[in-house]
């Protein structure tokens, strides 16, 4: 599970293009075109909305009221707002349970629902063991004592979380657990924008938040959405891409946050089982139609490696992936096609 909220940015692996609306530009008559964008610093990380819409007004207040609804959904349940419901959570630890809202405690439910068919590599609980790591991007001389990464493993487990569906309340029985959402939120703040933005009668839209794309509809000319996948070696670079809609296309990677011992580069994702940051994988990139689902799938595959996370995702229908390995492998799902650029490898089927 990610130590901290979602990557901050993907400079490379998953950037929005949207080569097709380029082309379109030289060919759609400036009359025609619909197409409105608007940016916010949320969830501690850069979110940018594209949508199609009838007129000025339509797109800017849509626009508005997408981006408002990610900063609620953040301030309800931020893991650093200290007047979020999550930190009230943790705060309570090991003393009593505390009453949240229907929809944190429904998401609360749907991550235990993830815990359960990933065998627990997807674990809200990984919180207890993240002030263990100092994910700088430094050379640190050596991972933390074993002693304490046991400690701390025995906080996590998402089986101990108590949830009473009545009452809605969340206790967390031992001093020191905590949970944090912030593999999924980001994924929760797309999808409520959308049901948001929908309201307004939008023909079509692209929600980037840090990365994590969902999109539906078309673009102004009537085209799929393009979006583009890069090489970690190649900063900026485009290596595939796939044109989408009524789509999810979620990344995590081990690239922005992370440190290194011995020369080996440990990521900000933290294995639930053994309280130690995952490794064998770069990056991983999900092509699911519920961007909640996909945001937290990412972070299963991470946990699960290259082998068993591929054969996790080949068992779930209507979802695809794509991932890179620590030797640069590049491998892919069953379903999953990309479109790849001149000179470009395809991915392998292990």
């Amino acid at each position: 599970m990610s130590s901290r909220r979602k990557l901050l940015s993907f400079p490379w692996l998953l950037s929005l293009l949207l080569l097709s609306g380029r082309l379109a530009d030289a060919q759609v008559p400036a009359a025609t075109r619909h197409t409105f964008t608007k940016s916010a610093h949320l969830m501690g990380s850069h979110f940018t909305f594209t949508v199609v819409a009838a007129d000025d007004s339509t797109g800017e207040r849509a626009l508005r009221a997408g981006l408002g609804e990610v900063r609620r959904i953040d301030r309800l349940m931020s893991f650093w707002d200290s007047t979020s419901e999550v930190v009230r959570v943790n705060r309570a630890a090991g003393l009593r349970p505390v009453a949240v809202s229907a929809e944190t405690f429904d998401l609360i439910t749907r991550t235990l629902r993830l815990s359960k068919i990933s065998d627990g590599a997807f674990d809200i609980t990984f919180a207890s063991a993240d002030k263990l790591y100092k994910f700088d991007r430094q050379a640190h001389p050596a991972l933390p004592d074993s002693a304490a990464v046991r400690a701390s493993v025995r906080r996590i487990g998402w089986q101990k979380i108590r949830l009473d569906a009545a009452k809605h309340t969340v206790f967390l029985p031992s001093t020191g657990m905590r949970i944090n959402l912030a593999g999924i939120l980001q994924g929760y703040g797309l999808r409520r924008a959308r049901q948001v933005l929908e309201g307004f009668g939008l023909r079509g839209g692209l929600l980037n938040g840090s990365g994590d794309i969902y999109c539906w509809g078309r673009q102004a000319d009537g085209s799929l959405w393009r979006v583009a996948i890069g090489n970690p070696d190649h900063p900026n670079s485009v290596a595939a891409f796939v044109d989408v809609t009524d789509m999810a296309v979620v990344t995590a990677g081990n690239y922005e946050q992370y440190f290194t011992v011995d020369g080996v580069v440990y990521g900000h994702i933290i294995n639930p089982h053994t309280g130690y940051p995952s490794v064998g994988l770069r990056s991983v990139t999900i092509l699911c139609p519920d961007v909640e689902l996909a945001d937290g799938l990412d972070e299963v595959v991470f946990v699960k490696g290259p082998t068993a996370g591929l054969a996790f995702i080949n068992k779930l229908k209507g979802v695809d992936c794509t991932l890179i390995t620590d030797d640069n492998r590049t491998l892919a799902s069953r379903g999953m096609t990309l479109n790849f650029y001149h000179g470009t490898s395809p991915a392998a089927r292990p």
